[in-house]
Order: structure tokens, then C-alpha cells, then sequence
């Protein structure tokens, strides 16, 4: 994977002189395109209510958007909990499904959340899609709980990782720490702003002590 998640390209859509992009979620225009997308494949196809869909997870999540040329055609969810992510929502607009988007959004995620110290990836995968997401690593967990949602079935799997050695802790750099979410490698506007001497109005304030 390249420095940033913002291009990933495939070579099959590159033949065909369409590039393709993956990039994450940093705005609102950003979040309505995965709003369309997620509404084109669950709502329209898979008949999803939407509340069940919309679940109030997507403001405390990052979401991936999939392009190829211009338009986009896919995106994918992540959360977080304290010593594992969750990779869900992976939709892709139905006439771009003989692509490798699905592939790459799916690639940049797990690159991504180990670049973030992860060391597992936790997953429900439609009963259908389970051999997609082995040809990741991933392996369904042992227990076989029955999961049924949205009129599916699931099945519960689990991804493993070797340890990303540039993963961010601690201890990193607190520039890199402070950087947008996927391109830590690359300085922001709060590294250029470490040029100007501390000059804030409120740089002599003290607190009283309680």
C-alpha cells in the first residue's frame, strides 16, 4: 500500500483507461456519497428499512469511498473498540461489481487499521460472502453464533494481523498523531503551523489553583 489510502490503483481499470482511487471520508459531501451508495445497494436491492441501514454508527466511524475515474462506486465502514476494529457496510453499486474495487477498499481498510496498531479485524459476513472475506485471512470464530439481521444471516469472522512496525502509539511523533486519519506520512497544516513562534493571545493565561 502507498503512504496515503487517497490512490490505490487498479490495473485492470487502468487498461481500460479508468483509474482507480480509494479515499477516506472528510466531509460531509464526502458522507453523503457513501450515504447514496449504501441507500443503492441495501435500500434499493436488499430491500434494508432504513433505520436498520442508518444505524447511528456512521458519525463515530471512518468510511472508505472507491472511485474509478470520477464516479463513485463503493464504500466500506470501520469502528473501533479498545483492541479490535470492525470492518462492515461494504456496498458496491451493482454495474461496477465485475471490478477490483471491492478488493482494493477492502486491502486499504486492513492497511490502514494496522497502521493504527490494530492486531485484529472483527467482521459479520453475509452467509453468501464468507469465502470473499477468507481470501483476506479472514476465518469464521469458532463459537458459530447465530447472528440474523436486516432478513440475513451471518456468520461471525475474525482477521488476525502481524504488527504493522510503523504502527502509530504513543509514543510517535506528536505531529504524525495530530495529522488527518490516512496520511500520517505526509506533514499537515498543523506541522507548517509549528513554524510561527507560540504567539496565541491566551499564552500567558494561568488558571487559579482550586
Amino acid at each position: 500500500m502507498p503512504e496515503s489510502v487517497e490512490s490505490v490503483s487498479s490495473s485492470r481499470e487502468e487498461k481500460a483507461g479508468r483509474s482507480t482511487s480509494i479515499r477516506i471520508a472528510r466531509n460531509l459531501s464526502d458522507l453523503m456519497i457513501v450515504a447514496s451508495i449504501r441507500s443503492a445497494v441495501y435500500l434499493a436491492e436488499q430491500d434494508c428499512p432504513y433505520e436498520e441501514e442508518f444505524d447511528g454508527n456512521d458519525l463515530v466511524a471512518a468510511h472508505f469511498i472507491g472511485f474509478i475515474g470520477e464516479e463513485p462506486v463503493a464504500c466500506l465502514r470501520a469502528r473501533f473498540f479498545a483492541d479490535f476494529a470492525k470492518v462492515e457496510r461494504l456496498a458496491v453499486r451493482h454495474q461496477y461489481r465485475r471490478s477490483l474495487i471491492a478488493f482494493k477498499l477492502v486491502r486499504a481498510c486492513v492497511a490502514f487499521l494496522k497502521r493504527k496498531g490494530y492486531r485484529r479485524i472483527y467482521g459479520q459476513a453475509q452467509d453468501r460472502l464468507v469465502d470473499f472475506w477468507a481470501r483476506f485471512g479472514a476465518k469464521p470464530i469458532g463459537h458459530n453464533r447465530k447472528l440474523v439481521f436486516s432478513d440475513y444471516s451471518y456468520t461471525e469472522m475474525v482477521l488476525e494481523l502481524d504488527p504493522d512496525p510503523r504502527a502509530i502509539t504513543i509514543d510517535s511523533d506528536p505531529y504524525v498523531i495530530i495529522r488527518p486519519e490516512g496520511e500520517w506520512d505526509r506533514p499537515g497544516v498543523l506541522d507548517r503551523s509549528a513554524s510561527r513562534a507560540a504567539a496565541g493571545p491566551n499564552r500567558d493565561l494561568v488558571f487559579p489553583a482550586e
